[in-house]
């Protein structure tokens, strides 16, 4: 008899065990069907002034989320939960590495003083601004109950900035130096906040004295440096294997797998050594690209690059498309009586548990970080693309059918009344006389140590 109830009850719960399961396939299936519809969309759109990926995946996500808000009767809005850790661990390392993989180096580090006085001392006065007046206006209005950490952390969270919705109008080729700068900004600029932040969540308040902002910098300045040798590093010695071993002589799968299994790698060791993920995989992704990517096989090298986009893209929709949904979250709603996906992540990390809170407070932070995105992203992102063709008037932007050709970028380069040789040959001495005489004393000594030392080494292009 007691066996027959032991079996019994282990045939229930087995039973509502795959209940569960099925009910978490079927939230997944449907998560990704929504990804596809993003997709479908966002293609749809592209030539559409008024609009952008992120914007569709953001108004996709709003419009399922009250539909499943209907459906449940006003319970919830989501098809999954959020988990921060999702976001840190598998969303961030795919889009940060790409765009460390496929900055323009020559653009980005020509202009890397100008990108760290806006990612860098930018955000350090926009975190003081916004720490300081939270602690002094929150109090007066009646909202209390944030300690000095939460301000803190609040600065560095509202510190951050989300670029991808000017990047999308931009073009590398008609606007390098604007992009540059937008690009490279929006990197540094995340990558600083979330230091910052982890800077932040290290702090022993109750020893809280006047040296404690130097060393909240001393932290920061500490994480930044040892992340950036680290992704440095393990770039390195990603492109040395490939170099040594020569994976391409048997197999193209072998090398790609390497590529991509030491940038996630390199996260991860950042995360278990306590760095910034962020700033170790981007500067991997550079190095990788700088090096390890010249010592595969062409086919791999076309092969990774789509990888990696196509990872970044499909994070990056994933992740507007999720905010879009949060924003009807009925809970933080009714708890309350809502920057840039880094934005949303950091609140969930800071005021959230697994997505969720009932703290009155905490709702009504990460609430408010949500509405921040929501109308960035929407009214700011939907009135950059007039706005660039207003002031840019003559860099509007051309579809597949309008990219110039080879031939035609060749010919650019020629006299009209010269000759095609002579020509091709004063295109080729100028090109020669800009590669040999970089604009800044340091890039020449820079390129004089890699040609004869790093390259020999590392691989590189020849």
């Amino acid at each position: 008899m007691a066996f027959d109830l032991f079996l019994l009850a282990g045939m229930v719960f087995d039973d509502n065990a795959a209940a569960a399961d099925r009910g978490r396939v079927v939230s997944v299936s449907m998560f990704v069907a929504v990804l596809c519809l993003c997709v479908v969309v966002g293609h749809m759109l592209e030539e559409n002034r008024w609009t952008n990926e992120s914007i569709t995946a953001i108004v996709i996500g709003c419009i399922v989320g009250t539909i499943i808000l209907v459906a449940s009767k006003g319970k919830n809005s989501h098809i999954v939960r959020f988990d921060q850790e999702l976001f840190f661990m598998y969303l961030v390392p795919p889009i940060i590495f790409n765009a460390g993989f496929q900055v323009k180096k020559k653009q980005f580090f020509h202009n890397f003083l100008t990108i760290l006085l806006f990612g860098v001392v930018g955000i350090f006065i926009s975190f003081a601004i916004i720490s300081a007046g939270s602690w002094k206006l929150f109090p007066k209005i009646g909202f209390t109950g944030l300690s000095i950490q939460e301000y803190l952390a609040l600065g560095a969270i509202f510190s951050t900035t989300d670029t991808v919705c000017t990047l999308q109008v931009l073009h590398q080729d008609e606007t390098p130096r604007l992009y540059s700068l937008v690009f490279g900004e929006g990197v540094v600029n995340d990558a600083t906040s979330i230091v910052l932040f982890n800077a932040i969540q290290k702090l022993d308040v109750s020893k809280l004295e006047g040296w404690a902002v130097l060393h909240v910098f001393g932290d920061f300045l500490y994480l930044f440096s040892t992340s950036t040798i680290l992704g440095i590093a393990i770039g390195l010695l990603t492109s040395y294997a490939l170099r040594a071993l020569y994976f391409g002589r048997h197999s193209t799968d072998r090398e790609i797998a390497l590529m991509v299994l030491m940038a996630y790698l390199s996260y991860m060791m950042a995360e278990l050594s306590q760095l910034s993920g962020i700033l170790t995989v981007f500067f991997c992704g550079i190095v990788m690209s700088h090096y390890a990517w010249h010592n595969v096989t062409e086919n791999s090298r076309i092969t990774t690059r789509h990888i990696f986009a196509t990872m970044s893209f499909i994070a990056e929709t994933f992740i507007f498309l999720y905010v879009g949904m949060d924003a009807l979250d009925i809970e933080k709603w009714k708890a309350m009586k809502t920057r840039g996906a880094v934005s949303v992540a950091l609140a969930f990390s800071q005021f959230a548990h697994s997505g969720v809170t009932w703290d009155p407070v905490y709702a009504t932070m990460i609430t408010s970080t949500i509405v921040v995105v929501l109308f960035s992203t929407l009214v700011f992102g939907i009135l950059t693309k007039p706005l660039i063709n207003v002031v840019l008037p003559h860099h509007v932007h051309r579809g597949s059918d309008q990219q110039p050709k080879a031939d035609d970028i060749t010919l650019s380069l020629i006299p009209p009344e010269d000759s095609a040789e002579s020509g091709l040959l004063q295109a080729r001495r100028s090109l020669s006389r800009l590669l040999a005489r970089p604009v800044h004393t340091i890039h020449a000594y820079w390129r004089k140590f890699d040609d004869k030392y790093m390259r020999p080494v590392f691989g590189g292009a020849t």
